[in-house]
């Protein structure tokens, strides 16, 4: 894609990328959703053991597919989401328990100096940046266990075995307003961006996914490989991932006129 911010240079975006969700071993309903497609990616995972986590998950990736503008901003990003809340009230409100569904994604967005990812989460799936062999994880969970890591009571190792490790502290749904956490991020050459719901992240400890996202040559070599090592480690929840890979970003100097 080509894209000219106003006052500066055009700028030509080459992006591939590869979505994937699967059931896993143990579950009998996928309460994961996915959009992926320009101008926005995101993973929305069902609160398991509420009614209708897979309608709740659903719910937000349909009205975030409605975004259809080359760029979005947060302001977009939330009024979508503000939508999902009443789909899902609606839902929610036929059961005692209630419903509702994480979401974490990325969107293409026009910063100060040019188009950057706008990352946003709530909850406790994940986006992580892979470049040069470095992994980083873009997102904070929602969580019990990250506010008792944080409050230096528990380590990350404690933390995958702690009682309330499926505790999340913030989601979408139960009448209360969306608030997500917002991180810009460079658009860089060479990027490989992962989107994932936990239950990629708790079965491939940080070493892993960094090593299939440094060997998968593809978006969609490494969605798969990613998938099917969590299916092998256990598969104890639904997985969805979805990979993205930047691999041009350059200046478009003025064209040469043609020649006889």
């Amino acid at each position: 894609m080509s894209v000219t911010k106003d006052g500066a240079q055009p700028r030509r975006l080459v992006l591939s990328w590869a979505a994937l969700t699967d059931t896993g071993n143990k579950r009998q309903v996928n309460e994961d959703s996915v959009i992926s497609g320009l101008p926005i990616f995101a993973v929305a995972d069902g609160m398991g053991g509420h009614s209708a986590g897979d309608v709740a998950s659903k719910a937000v990736v349909e009205r975030l597919s409605e975004l259809h503008e080359s760029v979005v901003t947060p302001v977009q990003i939330e009024g979508a989401l503000g939508l999902a809340l009443t789909d899902i009230d609606r839902v929610g409100d036929e059961s005692a328990l209630g419903t509702g569904t994480t979401v974490t994604g990325v969107a293409l967005a026009d910063g100060d100096e040019g188009l950057e990812w706008v990352v946003f989460n709530i909850g406790d799936s994940r986006v992580y940046s892979f470049r040069e062999g470095l992994l980083e994880q873009i997102t904070r969970d929602h969580s019990v266990v990250q506010e008792l890591i944080d409050a230096g009571l528990i380590t990350p190792d404690q933390a995958e075995h702690h009682p309330d490790s499926n505790v999340i502290t913030r989601a979408i749904g139960f009448h209360e307003k969306p608030v997500p956490d917002y991180v810009t991020v460079p658009i860089v050459a060479g990027q490989r961006l992962l989107l994932c719901s936990d239950g990629l992240t708790k079965e491939l400890t940080d070493y892993g996914i960094r090593h299939y996202l440094s060997t998968a040559k593809t978006a969609e070599s490494a969605a798969s490989e990613l998938v099917a090592a969590a299916l092998a480690n256990g598969g104890r929840d639904n997985v969805t991932v979805v990979v993205i890979d930047v691999e041009s970003d350059e200046a478009m100097g003025d064209a040469e006129p043609p020649r006889d």
